[in-house]
Formats: C-alpha cells, sequence, structure tokens
C-alpha cells in the first residue's frame, strides 16, 4: 500500500477528488431532496424522517472520512455499507439507506449538481427472507370473541373504549388497512356507501377497500355511543376524525391501539408479543391468499405501490399449491 493510501485510511477508495464549485453543503442537498420529495411525490412525514435519518448518518460518515456527499464515490458508499454491517445493521436496514442514497443522488444527478451518480453501481446488501408474522384464522376470533365480551360487560367510558377496540379490530381484519390509516380516518370518509371506504394512503394514493357485514356492525355500534368522557375519547359529533380523541394529533394514536391491542391478547390466551396492528394486516393479507385470492388484488387491497411488496407473501400461495397437489392429485397419494 502506498504512503498516499495509507494516510487517506481507505483501503481501495481512490482519493477523493475536489469538492464541485457548484457547492459542497451535504445538509443544504439533502433539505432540497426532501422538499421535492414533498412537494412532487406526495412523501408523507414518517417517510421524510427516515429518508432524513438515513441520509444524515451517510452525510456525518462522508465527512469524518474527509470527504463530501457531492465528492463521494462507489466505493465510500461501499464501505459506509460495509461498515454498518460490521456494526450489527440489519441487512434490511443498510437496503433502506443505499435507496435513500440512490434516490438522492439521482436527484442531484438530475438536477447537474453532481456530474455522475456514485450509488448506481453498487451492489444492494441481501436481505434475509424473512416471513410475516401472523395469526391464525382462529386466533383472530379468539381476538375478536374478547373484544366483544369485554364490550357486552363495560359501562361508561369504559364501554366506549371497549366499544371502539372492537370496531378498529373488526375494520382492521376487515381491510387490512395500514395502522396510520385507520385511527387517522376522517368522519368524511362514511359519506356514500359505507360498504366501500375510500382510504388516502402512502404518497397521497388512494384506494378502495370492501367493509364486511362484522365490520359495519361494529361501526354501528361505535357511532351510536355518543360522546366520551375521559381524555382518550373524544366526543363523536362535530369532530374531523372517525376515531377522535384528546390526543395532540385529534385522533387516536397508534401506539394507544397498539396498547389496546396486546392487553385484549391476554384477555384472548395469546401472546401479546404475537399480535399489534400489523400483525393483523399480515393475517388478512395471508387469510386472503389462502383462500384463493390473487396477489395483484392483495396488492390494491394493501395499497402498495410496488407488488414486489406484496411478495412477501408467497409463501401462502406456495403452501396452498402444495396442498392442492397433495390433496386433489390422482398420485399423490400413490
Amino acid at each position: 500500500m502506498s504512503d498516499g493510501r495509507r494516510k487517506l485510511g481507505l483501503t481501495g477508495v481512490p482519493p477523493t477528488p475536489a469538492p464541485s464549485p457548484r457547492g459542497g453543503g451535504g445538509q443544504t442537498h439533502i433539505e432540497a431532496f426532501l422538499e421535492m420529495l414533498a412537494a412532487e411525490r406526495g412523501a408523507a412525514k414518517n417517510t421524510l424522517d427516515a429518508y432524513r435519518r438515513d441520509l444524515e448518518d451517510f452525510n456525518g460518515w462522508i465527512g469524518r472520512q474527509g470527504a463530501s456527499l457531492l465528492s463521494a464515490q462507489s466505493a465510500h458508499i461501499t464501505r459506509y455499507l460495509n461498515e454498518t454491517s460490521a456494526a450489527g445493521l440489519a441487512a434490511s436496514s443498510r437496503a433502506r439507506r443505499l435507496s435513500a442514497l440512490r434516490q438522492l443522488y439521482k436527484f442531484l444527478e438530475a438536477e447537474e449538481v453532481i456530474g455522475a451518480d456514485p450509488a448506481q453501481r453498487v451492489e444492494a446488501p441481501r436481505k434475509d427472507r424473512t416471513l410475516p408474522k401472523t395469526l391464525s384464522v382462529a386466533e383472530v376470533d379468539r381476538l375478536i370473541g374478547a373484544a366483544q365480551k369485554r364490550a357486552k360487560g363495560a359501562n361508561g367510558v369504559d364501554r366506549v373504549r371497549a366499544v371502539r377496540l372492537h370496531c378498529l379490530l373488526e375494520m382492521l381484519y376487515a381491510t387490512g388497512m395500514r395502522v396510520s390509516e385507520l385511527v387517522s380516518l376522517p368522519r368524511a370518509v362514511l359519506d356514500g356507501d359505507r360498504r366501500v371506504l375510500t382510504i388516502k394512503g402512502k404518497g397521497g394514493r388512494e384506494r378502495l377497500v370492501p367493509l364486511n357485514g362484522s365490520a359495519r356492525s361494529a361501526l354501528d355500534a361505535y357511532l351510536a355511543l355518543g360522546h366520551g368522557e375521559d381524555d382518550d375519547v373524544a366526543p363523536m359529533v362535530a369532530t374531523k376524525y372517525l376515531f377522535a380523541s384528546r390526543a395532540a394529533e385529534g385522533h387516536l394514536t397508534r401506539q394507544r391501539f397498539a396498547q389496546d391491542l396486546k392487553e385484549l391478547a391476554l384477555e384472548a390466551g395469546l401472546d401479546p408479543e404475537r399480535v399489534s396492528p400489523h400483525v393483523l394486516r399480515h393475517a388478512f393479507a395471508s387469510h386472503l391468499l389462502d383462500r384463493g385470492a390473487d396477489l395483484r388484488s392483495v396488492q390494491q387491497l394493501l395499497g402498495h405501490a410496488d407488488i414486489s411488496t406484496t411478495q412477501i407473501y408467497t409463501h401462502v400461495l406456495e403452501e396452498r399449491l402444495k396442498r392442492l397437489v397433495f390433496e386433489h392429485h390422482p398420485l399423490a397419494k400413490s
């Protein structure tokens, strides 16, 4: 190794060129990129926050290497990903960071801030195939049964909260909504035909989700409650949100809903660590596929922009196909 490369301390990383004359303020370019995501792509606040964290982490790292966001090369990005891997960062998180960098540099190249995209040829970390956690149909039935029992046995404000929880649970399992979509539903979503709700999801994209009979009955029971009297339940009339709350957000928080679900899981005899709003979303998708729904329809119901996101459920399709062959093929039992 030459003395120059020893001084750099970047084995395999070429010498850093001088910063671009168009400017080298990494944070400034990150802010411009995030502003574009919000204005042109309608990115949600949580998405923007995640991009900001990932990009600022790399910006800090590249600065400590004596380089800058604009002068970074492919070898820098590869070394950054390797170091985060050695520090224990999961492959999925490293892949997300690389995705953020790719989009940032693609934006900077389009804006002619940089001449070439250093992230374009960086190989993405291989992600382990992990199956989504889910519940069986029988376990979901037990959870719903526990919610119904709690609602029947409660009075006053406790009844309001119990009926609300039953309604949330039925609607979540009936539609597969993201928890953030569910708790922030506007009351206006009830205008028109209540058998089909119009949901505004990530990026402002709208989709239609059907509401089954059980969910509609639970919703009717919730709407008939009138007023709540505690800090967690706001009055049911003249409110913007369907699940209004006195919380700062104006609606029930997803954290509170998740906590209520775990308490309900205990009553249903289930491990609370296995129960969450996201697990119920997985159960919705898995149970549909297991009963013959096609992947494209499930993609639309879940609000996935790319079907590759929905393909984590292909194991359900594979198991169903195996059962079909073993149960119905004439040579299966020979």
